[in-house]
């Protein structure tokens, strides 16, 4: 699957860059514009979950082992796994739903319509999947059933926050301040609490984050199969959030979309992953308190993640709350998100073959594009000079 997902990720990548050529200027409104700041909380808390708080400690060791990665440091490597080029493809997408679904109606065709939205169901339950199988690392002495309980807490409390659009967006400014506390807290463990290290090491750490960038061709393809891997579930969750962060973008032009959604996410994951890496390099043993303020913010995560992708194929496929009723449409998404982790758990179901249905649809809608380029004709004129 090595030459697909190479072409599938250049490609959306091109895409990005015709796009700022072509259209810099073109203001982009949503259906429900909100800030700036509420604008990237919704951006970094749905476009991500919990592998951001509890995935980096697990990976560093592989990347500094793996001679795939030997041409920069782990840090970096972390960084590019979720860095600024896979950010580019969220921002492809929710161009793609303000400016151009609106005149096309591609994703209003029938076969399109449901490919894509069981694409969306499937990576929903994968996100509480990955909380679950990850939740043992950080919390080894937590058993099974224990685990089982949490996840049907988590997806019961999604199910029931994706039904208020309010609580939804509270939940993504609460679970984005509570990230902002958490890197806060361990990076005052390490200047304050820990001898042998200090802030020096964090800003040594910093420093390290250039890798990435005097290597982002390399960023580009697929290192090694984890990188596949990545790669494969960022095309699985690109489409989707694109749609999901569209209906609130705030009347910014697209250069200033662009940077926004690239620029302002990567600042808070690279300071992260530096106060995670010097806890790596130091051999520093977390705390008990702090494991479960990370585990913590990582159900905040999930919650966060889960709500806003349920509400959202919710609405594309006619199962809203206001449609069916309470009755029927919790019962419906718990009982839907609970059968598909068990799906990933119990079957050989991977997020790969997701990710490569999600890739073909992109090919589709390149197809559809080309056929329909004289409906696009006027895009721009209007906010031109």
């Amino acid at each position: 699957m090595t030459p697909i997902i190479t072409v599938a990720y250049l490609s959306v990548l091109a895409c990005a860059l015709f796009v700022l050529i072509r259209w810099p200027r073109l203001r982009l409104q949503g259906e429900e514009p909100v800030g700036l700041f509420t604008l990237i909380a919704l951006l970094f808390t749905a476009g991500l979950d919990m592998g951001l708080v509890m995935l980096p400690l697990a990976e560093f060791p592989i990347y500094e082992e793996d001679p795939a990665f030997g041409f920069t440091n782990a840090l970096a490597v972390e960084f590019g796994m979720w860095g600024p080029l896979v950010w580019l493809m969220y921002f492809v997408a929710t161009f793609y739903f303000i400016a151009l679904e609106p005149r096309l109606q591609l994703f209003q065709i029938p076969a399109v319509k449901w490919v894509y939205n069981l694409t969306v169901i499937a990576t929903c339950s994968f996100t509480c999947y990955l909380f679950m199988s990850n939740l043992p690392t950080y919390a080894p002495d937590l058993p099974q059933g224990a685990v089982w309980a949490l996840v049907v807490v988590v997806i019961a409390t999604a199910v029931l926050s994706s039904g208020n659009m309010a609580v939804m967006k509270w939940l993504a400014i609460i679970s984005s301040y509570g990230f902002g506390m958490l890197a806060f807290t361990a990076l005052a463990m390490i200047a304050f609490v820990y001898s042998r290290v200090g802030l020096g090491d964090f800003f040594d750490s910093v420093g390290l984050l250039g890798g990435y960038f005097a290597h982002l061709p390399r960023f580009a393809t697929p290192i090694s199969d984890y990188h596949e891997f990545y790669l494969f579930w960022w095309f699985a969750w690109s489409i989707m959030i694109g749609q999901f962060v569209a209906r609130f973008v705030g009347g910014l032009r697209v250069w200033q979309l662009a940077l926004a959604m690239v620029a302002l996410p990567a600042i808070p994951l690279g300071l992260w992953f530096s106060v995670l890496f010097v806890y790596h390099q130091g051999g520093i043993v977390i705390p008990g308190w702090l494991n479960w303020f990370m585990i913590a913010v990582g159900v905040v995560f999930v919650v966060n993640s889960l709500d806003s992708l349920i509400r959202l194929y919710s609405t594309n496929l006619n199962w809203s709350r206001e449609t069916l009723g309470d009755r029927r449409y919790y019962p419906l998404h718990f009982l839907l998100q609970l059968g598909l982790v068990g799906a990933y758990v119990f079957t050989p179901f991977e997020i790969q073959w997701v990710g490569l249905i999600v890739a073909a649809l992109y090919g589709v809608i390149y197809v559809l594009l080309a056929r329909h380029m004289g409906k696009l004709g006027g895009i721009g004129r209007p906010a031109a000079g």
